[in-house]
């Protein structure tokens, strides 16, 4: 399901004391960008994170979960996870945690160069 333009500016709200994100398109869902680096992304109106080994286990202990869909043979499990619902109300707090988003995407990006 595409994102609607009113989530769009929810999102854009709820991104602004971290700084600017563009909210694009993809895969019936939408991604969410900074600096051109995804840094988390929306499917079926569920808001996710990119995290990794380290940023995970900080969502798990919040009762997040992570993002999931089927493949042809198996459950496919992507590095996002579900945002914390307690951050949605607190600007402060999120924009900490998609400040690590970031940090974990750039480093993802820079790995993939490497290879």
């Amino acid at each position: 399901m595409p994102v609607s333009p009113e989530f769009s500016d929810f999102i854009a709200e709820l991104f602004s004391e971290f700084g600017g994100v563009r909210v694009r398109g993809m895969f019936g869902g939408a991604g969410i960008f900074h600096d051109d680096v995804m840094i988390g992304l929306v499917a079926d109106g569920t808001l996710y994170l990119r995290t990794d080994e380290k940023t995970a286990s900080d969502f798990a202990a919040e009762g997040s979960a992570p993002f999931t869909y089927q493949g042809k043979s198996k459950t496919i499990v992507m590095p996002y996870w579900t945002v914390p619902l307690r951050l949605m109300d607190d600007p402060e707090d999120f924009a900490d945690w998609a400040q690590r988003a970031f940090q974990v995407a750039l480093t993802a990006k820079s790995k993939k160069k490497k290879v």
